[in-house]
């Protein structure tokens, strides 16, 4: 993972995202979307805006399984936001990165 994105994984979930004292913006991608690759250069840019203030990553969904099922990812990329262990925002498909921050600010600036 490039920069400050960080890798999450069925193993690490609970501790890197649920368990996180400050917000978090899971990326739910695969190799082989291509929509997915779009959106990765907004999700590393995300990361370096937020550092600090928001823990950025993303899910491999065809190297993870059990996560995106249990939170019925259908499609990808899906990006959801969670805070204080509850997903609070779901943005699917390819978003401009004004939505993403939008969503974001509400939680780093309360």
């Amino acid at each position: 993972m490039a920069g400050s994105v960080r890798e999450f994984t069925d193993s690490n979930w609970s501790s890197e995202v649920l368990d996180s004292p400050i917000p978090v913006m899971v990326d739910f991608w695969a190799p082989w979307c291509g929509p997915c690759r779009m959106l990765a250069p907004t999700i590393e840019k995300l990361a370096g805006d937020y550092e600090g203030k928001v823990r950025v990553g993303k899910m491999n969904t065809d190297e993870n399984t059990e996560t995106p099922g249990s939170l019925r990812i259908s499609a990808i990329p899906t990006v959801l936001v969670f805070h204080q262990g509850k997903e609070v925002d779901r943005l699917v498909g390819v978003n401009p990165e004004t939505k993403f921050k939008a969503s974001l600010d509400k939680l780093v600036t309360s």
